[in-house]
């Protein structure tokens, strides 16, 4: 029993998964704030747009 949890403390092969989980994550998080960032941006823009051709 002390064998196998010395192996399953050393063993870092699920580490990488969890490292990957997280990048995706964040990678997500800031497409989801730039993209929020964006639609605000256009929603002004075509506010200006409307109001001109009006």
């Amino acid at each position: 029993m002390k064998n196998f949890f010395a192996r399953f403390i050393k063993d870092e092969s699920g580490a990488t998964a969890i490292e990957y989980g997280l990048m995706a994550a964040l990678i997500g998080v800031a497409i989801i704030l730039v993209v929020k960032a964006l639609a605000i941006n256009l929603s002004g823009t075509f506010y200006k747009v409307s109001q001109n051709l009006a």
